[in-house]
This record gives C-alpha cells, structure tokens and sequence, in this order.
C-alpha cells in the first residue's frame, strides 16, 4: 500500500523535492533530517513523512560528489562576531548539512598569519576544500594557486581572477534602493553613507548614481561619506538640511546612519515617510524593527552568498571548477519608512 501511494519517479529524489513535498524551505528539510533542534516536532515530522514517501537518502548527493574523499570542508573566516559573516556561514552550513558535510570552523580574527595558521592545519586534516570569508566586500590577498585543495571566497572577492569569488552585487543594490525610492515619488534624493575606503560605500553610491542618471535625475549634494554611525547620520543630516531643504528622500549606507538620519529629520520638524522617505542597508533587524516607523532597508541576502559558495565548493570538488568574481542580487525589504506619495 505504502508503494501505490509514492509518485513516480525517473530519478532519484532530491532534498530539494522533499522540502516542496513537505511545504518547508530546503535549509529545514535539511534540518529536520539531520535531527537539529530548531525543528519543531510536527515539522520534523512531516519532514520525515515526505522523504519516506520519495523514498530520500540523505547522503546520497555527498557520497556521489565525495566518494574517495574526507567528506570535511574548512570555512575560514576573520570575523567570527561580525554580523555579516555569520549570516553567510549559517548559509554555508545549511547546504553542507545538506549533504552531510563535517565543517571544521576558523577564525583569524583578522590576523594574516593566524589565517596561514588555520589553513595549514585545515589541510593536515585533509580537508576537501575551503571557503575564505571576509567581514567587508573590499578584496583581499589570494591564498594562492598552489593549494592541493579548490576554495571559494565569499563576501571578500579575491584579488586573483583566475579564484571563484560569491559576492553581493553592491552597485546592483544601490540601483534597486533609488528605483524604490523613484516608485515612491521621490525626485530629491540624497546619499549619506559610510567609510569611503570601503569598496560597498562607493559601489553603492555608484549604483544610485546611475539609476538616477536613468531617470533623467541627479543626486542632492554629494553622497555624504564619513563614518558606519548613527552620530554620522545626525550629523550628515543636519548639514544636508541646510543647504538641501527640499529634500523628499534619503538613502543610507548602512542601517545604524539611517536611525541617526531619521533622529535628526524628527527634530528639525521633518515627517518620516511623509516628508522625507529614508532607506537603510543591510537590513540588521535589531535596528530596522525597532526604528519608528519600521525602516526599509536593502537585504544583502548574505545567507544566499553562503549557500552559493557552498554550492560552488561542492561543484569544485566533484572536478568543475569555476574562476572569476558572481555576484548575487540582493533586495529592499519595505517598511514603514518609505511610502508612496499620495
């Protein structure tokens, strides 16, 4: 009876069929199956049920990319507390649960010999790749082409062309933050944002650029760089304030510049959304829920970046490798903040 009752099949089943069977995402099918705790039973449950039902093993994907291999992988990162590389690593280690990887886990801590370090004892465990993830978008230093073993780097491209690099796409967000802002009805937009030794605050700023050129607009001012706080987007807004008093709009570079932005505009008397809209970046929902109003912001969809170079690591070692830098698109997550003008 159990036999008439299971659809059909050519191949043979994939995680993927029973998380869509089961009406859950891939990372909690992959959960549920490998007994994590943050699976609640009824979902464990029908998890189970559907991979019984499509007759799923596990480890098959593994033991046919990894067959004669260690079955470990070692994601070396230099940022273990940042919270940007700890979305990407929960990422990664959603698809190497997957297939029932071994993850040996380090931090350099942003120290180039503590890096060399951990890669040396990564590979006397025989890891079967690496992946190298940054705290910023900036590139950073190859390990080097003569690594027995492939690597992929994630959020940190690296500096030679011929690694594969997973990134966001940066300039790419910055167009898709002003198109939102232009749906809203916003013609006076201004740019206040961090660091300008930062590769994402001038790919970003590059980004709004030309989605305003696009719409025959140009910026307010200048982008206002200075630094990843809320103390700067005050500052930055009062001085904008000044000189730009029609301004209808404001994107932010970062999340924590938006709630400074947002503190200011309220003590010169300025209305969030109605007089002036206001975007963050990032999407860190510590500060986006709890701002008033609630604040849209862009999501990098960091965890994406970790399952891509996952994936990518995986493709690499069953013997295709890829070179060069792909980017991932991120997206606006709306709130509050940003209304049409009526």
């Amino acid at each position: 009876m159990a036999e008439a009752t299971r659809p059909a099949r050519s191949q043979p089943a994939t995680l993927s069929d029973v998380a869509r069977l089961a009406g859950v995402s891939i990372a909690t099918a992959s959960k549920a199956l490998n007994g994590r705790s943050q699976v609640r039973a009824e979902t464990r449950q029908r998890v189970i049920e559907a991979a019984e039902r499509l007759a799923f093993r596990p480890n098959q994907v593994a033991q046919s990319l990894l067959a004669g291999r260690t079955g470990t992988v070692g994601p070396l990162t230099s940022d273990l507390e940042g919270r940007f590389s700890i979305p990407i690593l929960m990422g990664a280690e959603d698809a190497f649960g997957a297939g029932e990887v071994a993850v040996f886990l380090c931090d350099a801590r942003g120290d180039a010999i503590r890096e060399q370090h951990h890669v040396r004892a990564l590979l006397g465990r025989r890891v079967d790749g690496l992946i190298v993830v940054g705290s910023r978008t900036d590139p950073r230093p190859s390990l080097g082409r003569e690594l027995p073993v492939p690597v992929v780097y994630a959020y940190a491209p690296s500096e030679d062309p011929e690694d594969l690099s997973i990134v966001p796409d940066s300039v790419g967000a910055g167009r898709l933050a002003v198109d939102h802002l232009l749906a809203c009805g916003r013609t006076r937009i201004a740019h206040i944002t961090g660091d300008p030794g930062y590769a994402a605050a001038q790919e970003r700023a590059e980004g709004a650029r030309a989605a305003l050129a696009g719409a025959g607009l140009t910026l307010v001012g200048e982008p206002g760089f200075g630094a990843w706080s809320e103390g700067w987007g005050r500052a930055a807004t009062a001085m904008l304030l000044d000189r730009h008093p029609d301004v209808d709009a404001v994107l932010c570079g970062s999340d924590q510049i938006a709630r400074g932005v947002m503190d200011m505009l309220r003590e010169r008397g300025r209305r969030v959304p109605e007089d002036v809209a206001v975007m963050g970046f990032d999407n860190w929902r510590v500060l986006t829920s709890a701002s008033r109003p609630p604040l849209t912001s862009v999501d990098m969809n960091l965890e994406q970046v970790g399952r891509a170079a996952a994936h990518a690591l995986f493709t690499a070692i069953a013997g295709t490798r890829r070179s060069g830098v792909e980017t991932l698109p991120c997206r606006v997550v709306i709130r509050g903040s940003t209304v049409p003008l009526t």
